[in-house]
């Protein structure tokens, strides 16, 4: 096991009508809000007026910034970092999910900087300060509501990026089950994907004499797989709800990194095939990591059959442990297709055109590697792409 410091910040609130403390918590750290969010469904839903009712009964003075996109863009990051400063706002509360959380993350360290946020997810600069940030959780997924990271497109060349920094794990975060009952089936899948790679993004580690942190993956990969079939049967289902949304947070709070190096190439390579093709984040992933498993499974083929059978319930074939690991990923593509997700990109509607484009720009020209398990380079990123095909 590594050596490792482990720290999370972030008050989790989590039950049902949670959402109704949002004004009472808010008041502990600022006095006028950014209020974040995305399209019409919190208005729907009626979330945005129990948000706003609660935030006014503290006292709170706030502004809006709507319009957050999947795979959340720069230039409205740029605009909020300039209605806060206008606004005088010294608190940004996101409601939504993790592309909402990650543009209030970027918007709350770039009003007190001088120059472009992006500098940050470019490499050039590190934040000194950020605006405190706290979430009301409406999609179990990206794990953005207990995390130091945040991740951003820039429209400028179609590059998205990750920036992690203490100062943007959010000060609380509400996370109420019942708020994913609305949501199509399609984002709660998505959701579950994205999950279940932070959790295997983590597992797949060169890191040796790990097992607690294995044992605690294992057995939360099983539980995400246990219950979004059991969600997607009755999307009312509260106790289903609260065991997804609770996995999310477990598998990005860095629980889950203790103690060993994590890999994270799947999700560099899915951001640039989300960046070209605007898939949804969890779909993308989907695709592309039973590809990355098959590329990278005889680098540590004990692990990958450690994965299938306790994971899959895989039973071990010891004349063929290829051939156990190799029914692992044959399980989890069948359960990602049982639950409507795709697994190629065929399935995934992206095209297979610009490749090249993807693996050159993932690894900046070739000169720097991705991963940690199996360290990629350009001509390994555009086999895995083809093994996605």
């Amino acid at each position: 096991m590594d050596n490792f410091t482990f720290r999370n910040p972030t008050k989790i609130i989590f039950g049902k009508g949670t959402e109704s403390t949002v004004g009472m918590e808010t008041a502990k750290y600022g006095k006028k809000v950014l209020l974040h969010y995305g399209g019409g469904s919190i208005m729907k839903s009626g979330l945005y007026d129990r948000v706003v009712a609660s935030l006014k009964a503290a006292g709170l003075a706030y502004v809006e910034l709507g319009g957050v996109q999947p795979n959340p863009r720069l230039e409205l990051v740029h605009r909020g970092v300039k209605l806060c400063r206008d606004e005088g706002v010294d608190f940004i509360l996101a409601v939504g999910g993790g592309s909402t959380i990650d543009s209030a993350k970027a918007i709350a360290m770039g009003v007190p900087y001088e120059g472009d946020v992006w500098d940050f997810y470019a490499g050039k600069a590190a934040p000194k300060r950020a605006l405190p940030v706290a979430t009301v959780l409406t999609i179990p997924a990206a794990g953005s509501e207990s995390s130091d990271s945040t991740v951003i497109t820039n429209e400028d060349g179609w590059f998205k990026r990750g920036y992690s920094s203490e100062l943007v794990y959010p000060v609380f975060s509400i996370l109420n089950p019942e708020l994913i009952f609305t949501l199509p089936a399609f984002q709660v899948v998505c959701g579950a994907a994205d999950i279940m790679a932070h959790m295997m993004e983590r597992y797949f580690t060169n890191s040796k004499n790990v097992e607690t942190v294995d044992r605690i993956i294992e057995s939360t990969m099983k539980t995400v797989i246990h219950n979004v079939p059991k969600f997607l049967a009755n999307q009312k289902d509260y106790d289903a709800a609260a065991e997804i949304m609770w996995s999310g947070t477990l598998a990005h709070n860095n629980i889950m990194s203790t103690g060993r190096m994590g890999d994270w190439a799947s999700h560099n390579i899915e951001h640039e095939l989300s960046a070209i093709y605007d898939v949804a984040h969890g779909a993308g992933l989907a695709t592309v990591f039973p590809a990355w498993m098959k590329y990278t499974m005889k680098h540590d083929l004990t692990r990958y059959v450690q994965y299938a059978e306790r994971v899959w319930n895989v039973d071990v074939n010891h004349w063929d442990p290829e051939g156990t690991a190799l029914e692992g990923i044959r399980r989890q593509e069948a359960f990602y297709r049982s639950v409507g997700l795709p697994v190629t990109l065929k399935e995934l509607g992206a095209g297979e055109d610009r490749l090249e484009e993807m693996a050159d720009k993932a690894t900046k020209g070739d000169t720097e590697t991705i991963g940690q398990f199996v360290k990629l380079k350009k001509a390994d990123i555009m086999a895995i792409l083809d093994l996605a095909k």
